[in-house]
């Protein structure tokens, strides 16, 4: 008895495994169906080079090269912000803090994660954007400034969670044999604990950054949407997920917009899948050696 519910729960795990990769197939499959469609209007180069965003002018100019670069500016900032402080987060909780703080830090972090989206977005604009605006005296607060500190806050609990549990993952005996040798506590985690988990954090790092990129609420409620081409953090700016959220419900069915937004879900696609596919190579690459 005991042998057949093994074998039905591996094949229950089986088949979910397959079912979950089909079914990212058939989304791909979907966008580019609806996407591909754009080619037959504007070309590739265009498309992704384009420096205006103008999808019901006439004729319609759709180059996405702002939104990429919004994207990429809120991006970079939220990862200059989040990884250091999230990294060090990670440290104090695995090595350092005393095993009550420790449990409610990581209670505290798993609350963080489960915050939604747009609390988060409305809580930027109440609090954030009006300090922003402020600090560095600009017309509005609404920029991609603001936006990649309050990415960084969401993208903080997953870099915390995934590397405290990489470094929690190394053999005691690495630490034990560091301190026989003379090592102090903060050489053993520099030299020692942080290089063998090395893996595991660039895992967390991409997992987060995976995160930001895909986040649609928050960013398009405090990065001002401008589909220009910004060339400040201090300026306002739009990400591709902001845009299909903001545009798509207005569009008609079977227009350039349309097949453009759906051709920007295939960016964002290719550039989530990019990121997931490098996290799992760093997170698995101590096991294929």
């Amino acid at each position: 008895m005991r042998k057949i519910k093994e074998f039905i729960i591996e094949k229950l795990i089986f088949f979910c495994g397959l079912a979950s990769i089909f079914f990212v197939i058939l989304i791909f499959l979907f966008l580019l169906k609806e996407g591909l469609s754009l080619l037959t209007i504007v070309g590739p180069f265009e498309f992704l080079a384009g420096k205006s965003w103008y999808p019901i002018s006439e004729p319609p100019q759709l180059g996405i090269l702002p939104l990429i670069l919004g994207s990429l500016f809120v991006t970079i900032g939220a990862a200059i912000i989040s990884v250091p402080i999230g990294i060090a987060c990670a440290v104090y909780i695995a090595e350092i803090a005393p095993a009550k703080i420790k449990e409610v830090l990581k209670a505290g972090i798993e609350l963080l994660a489960a915050i939604p989206s747009v609390v988060l977005g409305f809580i930027g604009m109440m609090t954030l954007v009006p300090w922003v605006k402020n600090l560095f005296d600009i017309p509005t607060g609404l920029t991609a400034f603001s936006g990649s500190i309050m990415l960084a806050f969401m993208a903080m609990p997953t870099i915390v969670s995934i590397a405290e549990d990489a470094l929690y993952s190394v053999p005691k005996s690495y630490k034990e044999g560091a301190l026989a040798l003379g090592a102090t506590h903060w050489q053993t985690i520099y030299r020692v604990i942080l290089p063998a988990a090395s893996s595991g954090i660039v895992a967390a790092v991409m997992l987060g950054i995976g995160r930001v990129i895909g986040e649609t609420m928050a960013v398009m409620m405090i990065t001002g949407n401008a589909a220009a081409i910004p060339k400040s953090i201090l300026q306002p700016v739009r990400t591709l997920t902001a845009t299909i959220a903001a545009e798509m419900g207005e569009t008609v069915v079977g227009s350039e917009h349309y097949f453009a937004l759906f051709a920007i879900g295939i960016v964002l696609f290719v550039i989530s899948f990019a990121i997931n596919v490098t996290s799992d190579f760093f997170l698995h690459k101590d096991q294929r050696v």
